[in-house]
C-alpha cells in the first residue's frame, strides 16, 4: 500500500484480515489502526472492503464509524461485496457521504437509487453496458441479476473469467491460479447456455 500510494494511486482496497476468525471490533479497529499508522501521512483514499464471503471477518457498521472519526480524511468509502441488502441499505443511510461500491449486481441499482455511487464489478467484464446502465441510472436489469445466480454456482472467479473467455474468443481468460480450480467444459456451456437464454431478450 505504501508503495501505491507513493507512486500515485488514488484509492486502496483494504479488507479485515482473514487469518484469525470470531475477533471483536476492538481488535479490528486496532488493525486498521495500525495500518493507517504505518501508512503516515501517506495515508488517503482508503476503501474499506467488506466481503465477508472470503474474509470470513465482517465489517461492522460502528467499526467504520469508529475510524472515520479516528482518522478523519483516510477513508473514501466502503466497497461492499457482502450480499446482504439489510447490510447495504444501512451503510447507505450511515455513510452515504461517501463513496459506497457495491460488489453484488444484484444490489447496484438499488444502491444507485438510494445514493450509492456505483460498483466494482466481475460482470462488467463482460457485460459492461448493462453494468453501467444500472450504475449510472440505477436502473434494474432482471437478466444481470438473473445471471449472478447462474455464476454463483461455481467459484465466481473462475466463472467469471469463463464468461469473458467466451466475449473475447481468448481462452487464455480460462486460467486459474492454485488453490482456485478451471471451470470444466459442462459448466462451461451451462454458463454459456444461461447466458445466452437471459440475454437473448432486452431489459424488461
Amino acid at each position: 500500500a505504501r508503495h501505491a500510494l507513493q507512486c500515485g494511486v488514488r484509492n486502496i482496497l483494504l479488507a479485515p484480515p482473514s487469518y484469525f476468525k470470531n475477533v471483536g471490533e476492538d481488535g479490528l479497529f486496532g488493525w486498521f489502526s495500525a495500518v493507517f499508522a504505518a501508512l503516515g501521512p501517506l495515508a488517503r483514499g482508503i476503501l474499506l472492503y467488506n466481503i465477508p464471503s472470503v474474509t470470513m471477518v465482517p465489517l461492522p457498521l460502528a467499526l467504520i464509524g469508529r475510524l472515520r472519526a479516528a482518522f478523519p480524511g483516510v477513508i473514501a468509502g466502503v466497497k461492499d461485496s457482502g450480499g446482504d441488502w439489510s447490510y447495504s441499505e444501512a451503510l447507505l443511510r450511515a455513510h452515504g457521504d461517501m463513496v459506497i461500491l457495491i460488489g453484488d449486481e444484484r444490489h447496484l441499482a438499488r444502491s444507485v437509487r438510494q445514493g450509492g455511487q456505483g460498483a466494482i464489478s466481475g460482470m462488467a467484464n463482460f457485460v459492461s453496458g448493462e453494468i453501467r446502465a444500472m450504475a449510472e441510472d440505477g436502473r434494474d436489469d432482471a437478466r444481470v441479476e438473473s445471471f449472478v445466480l447462474e455464476l454463483l454456482r461455481y467459484p465466481v472467479i473462475p466463472a467469471v473469467k469463463v464468461m469473458v473467455a467466451r466475449k473475447t474468443g481468448d481462452e487464455r481468460w480460462l486460467a486459474v491460479r492454485p488453490p482456485l480450480e478451471p471451470i470444466g467444459s459442462q459448466g462451461r456451456q451451462q454458463l454459456a447456455a444461461a447466458y445466452d437464454r437471459l440475454f437473448a431478450t432486452e431489459p424488461a
